[in-house]
């Protein structure tokens, strides 16, 4: 591999796995972003739901239950979504964590491949 000078910089094997490592996390980073973006529509579309459940006045209501509607009562609409957002937010939570924990494992792995292969490397997006 030549470097911007000229000069030959070898590619050990253990250079080769934080390449690859860095390019998984790159990899699932992407995926949590889009995990992170349907957890939070989803965490919309429950708290529209529940405004409104509020506003409506019957004490029966659809609720869709996997491909079905059933009659159900307001009061344990009302138990399941809150129960339904709170499973939400706590994985949204935990997708966020888990996305902060690759940002810092992949700025330390482009510290590494940056300090041994300068310019010879891009990691960069773009």
């Amino acid at each position: 591999m030549q470097q911007g000078g000229g000069s030959e910089t070898e590619v050990t094997w253990e250079d080769q796995q934080n390449i690859n490592k860095f390019g998984r996390l790159n990899n699932r980073f992407h995926e949590l972003d889009d995990e992170i973006k349907i957890a939070k529509e989803t965490n919309e579309n429950l708290e529209d739901a529940s405004n409104e459940l509020i506003l409506t006045d019957e004490e029966v209501v659809r609720f869709q239950i996997g491909e079905v509607f059933a009659h159900v009562s307001k009061e344990e609409v009302e138990t399941r979504i809150e129960q339904m957002k709170e499973v939400t937010s706590k994985n949204l939570e935990k997708l966020e964590e888990e996305k902060d924990s690759i940002l810092a494992q992949m700025a330390e792995l482009k510290k590494i491949l940056y300090g041994k292969f300068g310019d010879s490397i891009n990691l960069e997006e773009d």
